[in-house]
């Protein structure tokens, strides 16, 4: 019986809540007969609701809280004097020191490994996670590989980046940099899921990465074969809604046109201000908001609509936007602010400003230029299923982990 041990971040019930869980996401083509998840917090979730992330394979969760006492950022040890060029020699000691409390906390952890004896360890993202696994490769060697779905220079996960910030924050940070860079170094293998990230690999001296993009709902998701237009026109996008991915202009932009109606799938700190905002602009009764809808559902339902349109500053290529490409959706996605995103600029796209008038000409070509509208939709399809159909990524996976449990073996021979 082959073991998977899977060392996480997340809260397990706030993605099942909303739905986002994919088909084997932990055991890619059930490659393992038994999967064990540790998060680390004390969140609790039905196994029997994670159960299709695993396939037929038996399933475990356990927790490994954090826990104050291992955490030296949130001690009254922080002092503004750190931050002084002549301190910094203390501020490595600092940092060992805080290795040591994580390895202490990271304990039962490594015991938990020690009574399964899994063949490989998964890290989703890189926080203190990744530290566990560490931990537990010194002591067991059993290897590990880190997923990063963000790039931490442009979107970080705990740290701040602001110079302005606070002098404790700014401490926190110098220390979590460090975390997230031995986690990520100590790895056999680190797996951006897109291209953006590499630049942050690069910057802090990890070479050992391979880009495998996020695997999706295989099960559900469906080719759009017709491009002939509703009336109205069904406008749709998908996303958390805040500053970065804030779809005003696009509210804006449809409120003038009244032959389109507009689906918004999402919630976040803007949802109040976007409702407003679709009232106050006369077309309330045009503007749908849904706050949320189980991924096996959007995805089954997505060729129903005729455009996909989504604002994001990130610097990425999403989930959301891969399902689009991946159904063959017209899609619109505005130019971010800085370096483009290399995965969307293959024509697959149509790109534009974030600006009302940006999103209103972008979508009334695709609403007049009816071959247009077509090929675009067609055309994103082809690319996508060559890059990132979801058998072929999630096949990659399986790939990925018998080459490190097979090497970690030929090693030990």
């Amino acid at each position: 019986m082959s073991v998977l041990m899977v060392i996480i971040p997340d809260q397990m019930s706030e993605i099942v809540a909303k739905g986002e869980y994919q088909p084997r996401y932990y055991n890619p083509c059930e490659l393992f007969d038994e999967v064990h998840i540790l998060m680390c917090n004390d969140d609790r979730v039905d196994p029997a609701a994670v159960q299709r992330t695993v396939g037929r394979a038996r399933l475990f969760i356990h927790n490994l809280p954090e826990d104050n006492a291992h955490f030296i950022q949130r001690t009254r040890w922080f002092k503004p004097y750190l931050l002084e060029p002549w301190a910094r020699p203390f501020l490595h000691v600092l940092k060992e020191y805080q290795f040591r409390l994580l390895n202490e906390w990271a304990e039962p952890a490594v015991e938990l490994a020690r009574k399964i004896q899994p063949a490989l360890i998964r890290c989703h993202g890189n926080d203190y996670n990744a530290c566990v696994a560490s931990r537990i490769r010194k002591e067991l060697g059993i290897p590990y590989i880190v997923s990063l779905h963000i790039n931490p220079d442009v979107n970080p996960r705990r740290r701040v980046l602001d110079p302005n910030a606070s002098w404790q924050d700014r401490l926190f940070a110098m220390l979590f940099d460090a975390i997230e860079i031995r986690g990520l170094r100590d790895a056999e293998l680190v797996l951006p899921v897109y291209r953006p990230i590499i630049p942050y690999l690069e910057r802090v001296g990890c070479a050992n990465y391979e880009v495998a993009y996020n695997v999706l709902n295989e099960d559900h998701l469906r080719k759009k074969d017709a491009y002939a237009l509703h009336r109205p026109v069904k406008v749709i996008s998908v996303g958390r809604h805040f500053a970065l991915k804030n779809p005003g202009n696009i509210i804006r932009a449809v409120a003038a046109m009244p032959e389109v109606e507009f689906t918004l799938v999402g919630d976040g700190a803007f949802q109040e201000s976007l409702e407003t905002l679709a009232r106050e602009s006369g077309a309330g009764d045009r503007i749908i908001f849904r706050p949320a809808i189980p991924n096996d559902e959007l995805c089954r339902v997505l060729p129903e609509y005729d455009i996909f349109a989504v604002h994001t500053e990130h610097w990425e290529i999403s989930k959301s936007v891969l399902e689009a490409l991946l159904t063959g959706m017209p899609t619109i996605v505005n130019r971010r602010i800085g370096d483009p995103v290399p995965e969307l600029q293959d024509d697959i796209v149509l790109l534009v400003e974030n600006t009302v008038e940006g999103y209103r000409v972008a979508l009334q070509r695709l609403i007049s230029d009816h071959p247009f509208r077509e090929q675009l939709g067609r055309r994103a399809y082809v690319h996508a299923q060559e890059h990132w159909a979801p058998a072929k990524t999630e096949a990659k996976y399986v790939e990925i982990y018998k080459r490190v449990i097979d090497h970690e073996t030929h090693n030990l021979k």
